[in-house]
């Protein structure tokens, strides 16, 4: 039986050589530049790699991997995992050229990791050794070239001995409240989740051989859990063929993700709700007339609010080129449990309950059920009991894909990954999500840490933000952040930061009065403050979460530049 990846590289290599593993789309365009990689490659050069790291004497240790969009980063990370090498997925830098973002978080990173290499590109190397001044991390740290690593060192290449409790990576978690950590994922968590995934997303045998293992398209960052672990390693896992190409090229032509479903007709695509908007918005019939979304079963939604009018919308729009309602997949998941956590039923539409308001549009999307092994429980997160079915509480998980803890991180690792409950045993995973479970069905509610809590009643801030952008189409799907601040006398009031398109500036008085009146009627709030800014100002994690708490940050020390003239409470 396969204990890792290692070991299941290995021997799709020696079974299936010449079968395609991954087909990069250089340029996001079918029609494009195409790079593949067969199995038989694909081992060559992570043995290559992790021959050269063995030979460095870095086995045990840790490395940054910083690469730009495509295949070379997963020949670095399986060459890590066939060092026994602990791989640190990092976000390489934009073009040649650093932001301080960028460079702060490359800093802390080679410091918490204490990483003993960097690899990645020629121009990504290249662009830290122009910045070895700023960089005084990098003092004793190797950095290394992957594409520059000769495929005769493979044959230098030893097998380590690795168990289910070796350590194969660190995630760094995205921050949508915190700082980021890095979670431990050991290679039995990561052989787990695959597992799950498989399950859950219905990768059977006979569906591979259905689809001749073409059964993953991709555009999702691989430097982070969901384009990782889901679309990148169940490639490996299951020995399949996946069409991977930039996210950059997505963000720049949304149309390119659906061609790609329509040519290589995959089982398996997703991303985040706002992925799915974007697609929307650049829905014409020129791109409808020449598509075919038919072989397209699992348009899986998660990371972030699924919204039930993106999936309504889309059902519609693209029901002409054959893509079908129940094909949405709603799921679940965080770093902390590898990835996966809950996921919908293969073939079945997504599970809708009503809110309160009545809204249809507001209606709580439900995120599936766990896979075999896993437990999802609700808990009073005071009281550390378990409510009965309905209550809401936060969200408690437990089974053999929740990871290690945090990286040198003893009390945050005993706060989040050592919690109890009576009557059950062993261990949970608290997540700090809060939601509660239906007929077997997991709803989540929102951020623990985001609640709004104003004249002493709980209010979500993602049913704020979507009451907001209802308001007018102006108002960016997915791109608006609800929190409080004190008011002073009124104490805890609502402020909302909302992007707007810059063809509505001159509108943006009307749009601010538009939002207080829905959140007033929706919610019964009265809004502290409305502040429309321009697109790509709102802060969002890598995975695309709103950051509420450094939107509130930006917002109360007046650093956000508001468009036309908001309205002020």
């Amino acid at each position: 039986m396969a204990r890792s990846l290692v070991d299941l590289l290995t021997t799709h290599a020696t079974h299936r050589p010449d079968q395609t593993a991954y087909r990069y789309l250089v340029t996001g365009d079918c029609d494009g530049e195409i790079q593949e990689l067969s199995y038989a490659r694909l081992a060559t050069r992570a043995q290559a790699v992790a021959g050269r790291l063995q030979e460095s004497g870095l086995a045990g240790g840790r490395a940054l991997l910083l690469h730009p969009p495509g295949l070379e980063f997963i020949c670095a990370y399986l060459g890590c995992l066939a060092a026994g090498v602990v791989a640190v997925p990092g976000i390489p830098p934009q073009g040649h050229s650093w932001s301080h973002r960028a460079l702060t978080r490359t800093k802390r990173l080679i410091a918490d990791a204490d990483a003993g290499a960097i690899l990645g590109s020629r121009e990504v190397i290249a662009s830290l050794e122009a910045l070895a001044e700023q960089l005084p991390e990098l003092d004793g740290v190797a950095r290394v070239v992957t594409e520059d690593i000769p495929d005769e060192a493979a044959a230098g290449w030893r097998a380590p001995d690795l168990t289910a409790d070796s350590v194969a990576f660190l995630q760094y978690t995205s921050g949508s409240t915190s700082a980021p950590r890095g979670v431990v994922v050991t290679h039995g968590n990561l052989m787990d989740n695959e597992r799950v995934i498989t399950e859950r997303m219905g990768h059977t045998p006979e569906v591979i051989e259905e689809y001749g293992r073409e059964l993953i398209v991709s555009w999702l960052p691989v430097y982070h859990d969901m384009g990782l672990v889901g679309p990148v390693l169940n490639t490996v896992h299951l020995g399949l063929t996946t069409t991977l190409f930039s996210p950059l090229h997505f963000l720049q032509r949304p149309q390119r993700w659906l061609e790609a479903i329509s040519r290589y007709r995959p089982h398996t695509s997703g991303a985040p709700n706002f992925a799915y908007e974007l697609a929307l918005k650049h829905a014409t019939p020129e791109l409808l007339d020449g598509l075919d979304l038919r072989s397209w079963r699992v348009a899986f939604n998660g990371a972030e609010p699924v919204r039930p009018a993106t999936l309504r919308r889309f059902a519609e729009t693209f029901a002409p080129a054959g893509f079908r309602r129940e094909a949405f997949y709603p799921c679940y998941g965080l770093a902390e449990a590898t990835v996966m956590v809950t996921g919908g039923t293969v073939g079945a539409p997504p599970v809708l309950l009503e809110r309160e308001n009545g809204a249809a549009d507001a209606a709580a999307v439900g995120c599936g059920a766990p896979a075999e092994g896993m437990t999802v429980v609700i808990a009073d997160p005071d009281r550390k009991e378990e409510l009965p079915e309905g209550g809401t509480g936060e969200i408690w998980v437990q089974g053999e894909s929740v990871a290690r803890g945090y990286w040198r991180n003893t009390l945050a690792s005993r706060e989040t990954f050592r919690a109890t409950l009576p009557g059950r045993e062993g261990r949970f995973l608290r997540t700090g999500d809060l939601g509660f479970l239906r007929d077997g069905e997991l709803f989540v509610t929102g951020r623990r840490k985001d609640l709004l809590v104003v004249d002493g009643r709980n209010h979500y801030p993602q049913d704020l933000e979507l009451a907001a952008e209802l308001c007018h189409p102006a108002l960016r799907p997915g791109c608006t952040a609800a929190f409080s601040v004190d008011s002073g006398a009124e104490g805890e009031q609502p402020v909302l930061v909302a992007e707007l398109a810059p063809e509505a500036d001159g509108d943006a008085e009307t749009i601010a009065d538009l939002i207080r009146a829905a959140i007033g009627e929706t919610h019964g709030l009265s809004v502290h403050d409305v502040v429309l800014v321009r697109p790509g100002t709102i802060p969002k994690t890598s995975s695309g979460k709103i950051q509420r708490r450094a939107s509130r940050a930006a917002y109360l020390d007046g650093t956000l530049s508001p468009v036309g003239v908001p309205a002020t409470g």
